[in-house]
């Protein structure tokens, strides 16, 4: 089954299709993993795009039913230098060529992935699409360049009514803006009693809840197209204590004032390096997202940034110096990628805590 992938930019790379034989188009981007491709794969925060995997043999532990980071895959296509067909691990359920079929997801395997994330790394991520052999280029380009991806990203992927994951410690609400199972097993292993809840819940509806503390999960897309969670965080301000991840990081950002940008070729990986500056330690982080916080917009707010990345100096975190509200741009969840930063799941524990004793206190 001979595929194409095709760019906006007008490169094209040919290869061999795996999973559904199916022309699949979206934002290509790149991810540094060496493993956890099936975590990437049902990702939300990948929702409407294609990903390339920067390491060459991708399947070679299979699929099983335990990795999933959500039910149904939001990406839209995988890029690899070489699919493995005859996987090896005690957990194995499938390869990655039968999930795809499975799932009606396409992929691309055979091209120069070095090639094609030189290309990316150089002129940015761009718009692309997984098309049959004997697709005409030239109008593929010209399709592509016409094309207007949706912005309701969030909204997809978002749990659509509220459900509960039970403990008996203190009470979280999840905000669900594309959140993975990781975020919840963290707070499980904590005995958090979370309700989780869709990304248009109102600041009002929460504190119906009466929760201990507010958790802003990960999520797809531009942070400013998320609609009324800007005017929710800030009503949740100084209510509640509140902890942002990856997306509701730079929505927190938003509501403070603060303005984000749109990343070259963003940060997609498990080995990306983090400073924290109040403990003046390296941190190897887990991370997904291609928009960031601007430092220089948080000069005029609230927030202190406590995190950079290393690797070009953004900002990975912040604390709102009146408030009870932290956040950080990667993923301290893991999954996949190491699991350095999960005591941050430690002090938003303590944070509720000190502010329900103080409540009580008064």
């Amino acid at each position: 089954m001979k595929k194409k992938l095709i760019l906006e930019s007008g490169e094209v790379f040919h290869g061999i299709g795996f999973g559904a034989d199916i022309d699949t188009e979206g934002e290509v981007v790149f991810n540094t993993g060496m493993t956890g491709y099936q975590e990437l794969i049902s990702d939300p925060s990948y929702c409407g795009q294609i990903v390339c995997m920067t390491y060459p043999l991708i399947g070679n532990y299979g699929i099983n039913r335990d990795d999933y980071e959500s039910i149904e895959p939001a990406i839209k296509g995988l890029i690899v230098k070489e699919v493995c067909d005859f996987p090896s691990n005690f957990r194995t359920q499938m390869d990655l060529d039968e999930f795809f079929k499975k799932r009606n997801l396409s992929g691309i395997s055979g091209i120069d992935t070095r090639r094609l994330t030189r290309v990316l790394r150089t002129s940015g991520v761009v718009k692309g699409k997984i098309v049959a052999e004997n697709a005409v280029e030239s109008e593929v380009i010209e399709s592509l360049k016409n094309t207007t991806f949706p912005t309701d990203q969030v909204a997809q992927v978002s749990t659509k009514t509220s459900f509960a994951n039970p403990g008996r410690g203190l009470k979280v609400v999840l905000v669900d803006y594309g959140s993975k199972h990781g975020i919840l097993r963290e707070l499980a292993q904590r005995d958090c009693d979370v309700i989780v809840v869709s990304q248009d819940t109102t600041a009002e509806e929460i504190l119906l809840i009466n929760p201990d503390g507010v958790m802003l999960s990960n999520g797809p897309g531009d942070p400013e197209d998320v609609k009324g969670a800007t005017e929710m965080i800030k009503n949740l301000l100084g209510k509640v204590p509140i902890f942002g991840i990856c997306l509701g990081h730079q929505l927190i950002g938003l509501a403070c004032g603060a303005k984000t940008f749109k990343l070259k070729f963003g940060h997609r990986g498990g080995n990306h390096p983090v400073l924290d500056l109040k403990k003046n330690k390296v941190a190897i982080t887990s991370q997904n997202h291609g928009y960031a916080v601007d430092q220089e917009s948080l000069k005029n707010t609230d927030l202190e940034e406590t995190h950079i990345a290393l690797n070009d100096k953004t900002n990975e975190g912040f604390r709102h110096k009146i408030h009870p509200c932290f956040s950080v741009q990667y993923h301290p969840e893991a999954s996949p990628g190491p699991e350095d930063a999960n005591y941050l799941f430690d002090e938003f524990i303590s944070l509720m805590e000190e502010f329900k004793s103080k409540k009580l206190s008064n």
